[in-house]
């Protein structure tokens, strides 16, 4: 009867960790408009920093924090003519981290409101969403 109890004391105490843990985002991409670029952190350690452009003159990138929401490798924007997006991680209705094949101008703002990476970027975050899983990213944006 002494163990019973133990046990489900333990239990008690051990759940909120346990939640914690599996809603704590283990993958982060923190983005920069001000410095036009894209830190990506798995589990704690910089893994990447790459140049990105967001929101052009009259068109604005949403600052916040936000969870991952769905993927689509071989997107096309139905809102701007059918414009390539691959590698789309959605974040925040229709604003998604995605790849640009102009990458002349990554490092300075070009897009419509979405952060555009080099290609070889997009499919590298792209996968590791896709590892962690939606829950557990975040996409940071801030000035």
């Amino acid at each position: 009867m002494r163990n019973l109890f133990l046990a489900g004391l333990l239990a008690l105490l051990l759940a909120p960790l346990s939640s914690a843990s599996v809603f704590a985002a283990n993958l982060i991409a923190k983005v920069d408009i001000s410095t036009q670029t894209m830190v990506v952190s798995h589990n704690g350690r910089v893994k990447y920093t790459w140049p990105v452009s967001t929101g052009r003159k009259g068109y604005s990138t949403p600052t916040g924090t936000y969870s991952a929401q769905w993927l689509s490798r071989h997107h096309r924007s139905r809102k701007y003519n059918n414009a390539p997006m691959p590698y789309a991680v959605f974040y925040h209705r229709g604003y998604a981290v995605h790849a640009t094949y102009d990458t002349k101008r990554l490092g300075r703002p070009a897009s419509h409101g979405c952060v555009r990476l080099a290609p070889e970027n997009a499919a590298k975050f792209f996968a590791l969403v896709q590892q962690a899983g939606n829950k557990n990213t975040r996409i940071v944006i801030n000035y």
